[in-house]
Formats: structure tokens, sequence, C-alpha cells
């Protein structure tokens, strides 16, 4: 079995959810991380999980929970702030986990991809590079009436002003919940996809972003009712 190495990024200093990442969260005491490592710990196809934060008490959490698994990493300031862009993490991933390696990135505020999604994931990625695909990305698929500032961007209105919705165009939509890609991609185009990516798309639900304070009280609710699995 060929394995992927997971980055997991985690900064502190969520100005929207303060403690967003460790906060209490449906019955789990240590929130959107404990969720998120016990299921990186159980998939079967990642091998490392390299915890990347400047958080010490999610660094505190994480060494307690004693997995192998787990790589810690305490990350500099300069990497840390609120400006940090996604391509200087790039960078960072790569540091931390080398070449050679598969990278799989992905996030605590996305707490319904569960192990056994990430490893259909991860599988699907390493059918998909022998079909031409370099890298793989989550995404939500947008069926709709869809616009930007110049009009629409998924039907022309000049042949039909509102086609029927199941003529649309689809959109997509990245949602964060994963990013697979070969070490060589971060290293040789310093991104975390490549030329040619396989959109992998998700329910809505299982690949929500909890990002704002009423999504985060929604996940709660989702899971509480058993409407999504963890």
């Amino acid at each position: 079995m060929t394995y992927a190495a997971c980055f997991l990024p985690c900064r502190k200093g969520s100005q929207r959810i303060p403690r967003e990442n460790i906060k209490p969260f449906a019955g789990f005491q240590n929130g959107l991380v404990e969720i998120k490592l016990n299921q990186l710990i159980a998939a079967d196809y990642i091998d490392e999980i390299h915890l990347s934060t400047n958080d010490d008490e999610i660094l505190n959490f994480a060494s307690s929970i004693g997995s192998s698994k787990i790589r810690l990493h305490k990350r500099r300031e300069n990497l840390s702030s609120s400006e940090t862009s996604t391509d200087e993490l790039v960078a960072h991933a790569l540091e931390l986990i080398g070449d050679d390696k598969h990278i799989l990135w992905t996030h605590v505020t996305s707490p319904f991809v569960t192990a056994k999604l990430y490893d259909n994931i991860i599988k699907t990625y390493f059918e998909k590079l022998n079909l031409g695909f370099d890298s793989l990305m989550a995404i939500k698929t947008l069926h709709g009436f869809l616009w930007n500032n110049d009009g629409p961007i998924n039907y022309d209105r000049k042949l039909e002003k509102w086609p029927r919705t199941q003529t649309l165009a689809p959109v997509y939509e990245i949602n964060s919940a994963a990013f697979v890609a070969p070490s060589a991609i971060y290293r040789d185009s310093e991104d975390r996809i490549g030329e040619k990516p396989f959109l992998y798309a998700m329910d809505n639900f299982l690949g929500m972003d909890i990002d704002w304070p009423e999504e985060f009280s929604l996940g709660e609710q989702l899971m509480q009712a058993n409407l999504v699995a963890v």
C-alpha cells in the first residue's frame, strides 16, 4: 500500500471564533482538533500527520494522544499570523514532510471528513494518477443561476433568459477539505495542486468548512442530531 503524509496547519488566534480549533464542540472537549486527529489516525492510507501550530494548548493535547503517526511542529511566529499566505505554507509543508512523499493537506475545520472518506480520497488520488491527473482537490458542485459582476457565468441569457436548472453547466467551489499532490509539485510548482487536478466532488455537508460562528453552531447541531458522522 502507498501512503500519504498529512499536513495539518492549525493556527492560533482565530478572530471570528476565539479558540476555534480546540473549543469544545458537540461533546468533544478538545473540539475540532480532537475530532480531526482521531479521523486522521484511524485512516489506513495516512502514515504520518504533521501538525503545524503555534498554539501550545493544541500541542499539549496532541502530545497527550500518544499516537506514533503524529509529528508535532511548533510553527514559527512569522508563519502564524492572519497575514501568512497559503503560498508560504506550501513551502513550509514541503520543508516539514520532504521529497518523495504524497501530501494530503487538510484542515481541522472540516470535521465531517471521516477516516473512511480520507481513505477513499487518497485511494482515488492514486487511481487518477494512472489516468493522467497529477493531483486531487475536494470540491462541491454548484447547480444554479450563478453570476458575477458582469452577469451570468454558467449560462447565456441571449440564448435563454431562465433555462431549466437541470440544463445549467455545473460550477465547482473548492471546499478546502482535501488537497493531495506529490512533493514534487510542492517543490517545482510551489503549489498544493498541479496543472491537472482531479476534482473530487463531495456532499455539501460532508465538505462543510467551519469558518464563522453560525457554521460552528450548525456543525454542532448536525453532529448532535446524527445527520453527519465523525
